[in-house]
């Protein structure tokens, strides 16, 4: 897959399929739309997922990002899924204000060649969000490509959507995020030493500090699964800033079941599957490892259940 960060440009001979939009989290949703272009590459079409490197609405207000994926998430998903080209362009203030036919026409017409453009019924382009799905059927017409405007992927009676997923995120919902996710959410980073104060109650964890860019469920325990080094381990994780001994940034701490390897260095991936209970201080650490003791037992439980 080609990743960039500019508006690519086909030789003259080539012909893409475009799908465009935030595509933060690669959802259901986007999923759907990704799969609509990818019937076209049987037709010669490269197949482009257009979005940007952080939202029309962040840029406006100046508000530091949190997102479902970070950058190199979505990209190693986006090429899982079969893209061609992930073209991941800054959103400017001059491209806030093209006007949605200047946009057609230099970026689907001229750079990208587009035959086939794809976009849910509530995509909006262009200043002032004036660019509609119906203006881009138009538009497509007047500059030699078609537009398929693709229902929304549905949960119930709701539309998958990214909003969706981040509400039930931050309810802690992990069972309904994975299931409008279409996998399991995660969170990587590099092992990290911590106080090693586990190991002083039979308990060693794995400790990680994640991008600041990700966006986390809420403080508390999960169970989870870790894949390190090639090899997946089952696991309770607390997110949070661990009260008990008084941590002053927030990070996601993993006590993995039969593991006593030396893991400091390697990169983990720790993916959610459920919400345990909140995150609590402690007035002692044998109170804590009692706890966390009973938490493995109900953790170690539900994945002998769920195989």
């Amino acid at each position: 897959m080609i990743y960039t960060t500019e508006i690519p440009q086909l030789s003259g001979e080539e012909r893409s399929a475009v799908t465009l939009g935030k595509f933060d989290g690669l959802h259901r949703g986007h999923q759907k739309l990704i799969r609509c272009i990818g019937k076209k590459r049987s037709a010669g079409c490269r197949t482009v997922v257009f979005t940007f490197d952080v939202s029309p609405r962040s840029h406006i207000l100046h508000t530091p990002p949190k997102f479902l994926l970070t950058h190199e998430e979505r990209r190693e998903l986006a090429e899982q899924m079969g893209v061609d080209i992930l073209a991941e362009c800054p959103f400017t203030d001059e491209l806030m204000k093209t006007k949605p036919e200047a946009f057609v026409k230099e970026y689907l017409a001229d750079r990208l060649h587009a035959e086939y453009v794809a976009v849910g019924p509530d995509f909006r382009f262009g200043y002032h969000r004036e660019g509609t799905p119906d203006l881009l059927k138009k538009l497509g017409e007047k500059y030699g490509f078609f537009t398929e405007i693709v229902e929304k992927e549905k949960d119930g009676s709701r539309d998958v959507s990214s909003t969706y997923v981040r509400e039930e995120l931050e309810k802690g919902n992990m069972e309904k995020v994975n299931e409008l996710l279409g996998y399991r959410y995660f969170t990587r980073g590099e092992i990290v030493h911590g106080r090693q104060l586990g190991r002083t109650i039979g308990i060693p964890t794995a400790n990680l500090i994640p991008p600041d860019i990700k966006k986390l469920p809420p403080n508390g325990v999960y169970l989870t699964e870790s894949q390190i080094g090639g090899r997946t381990y089952h696991g309770i994780t607390n997110v949070g800033y661990k009260p008990t001994v008084k941590e002053n940034f927030l990070g996601v701490e993993t006590y993995l079941f039969q593991c006593n390897e030396d893991l400091y260095g390697q990169e983990a991936e720790v993916r959610f599957f459920s919400y345990l209970r909140p995150e609590r201080k402690f007035d002692s650490l044998q109170e804590l490892k009692k706890q966390l003791e009973k938490d493995a037992e109900t953790g170690k439980h539900y994945f002998r259940e769920l195989v």
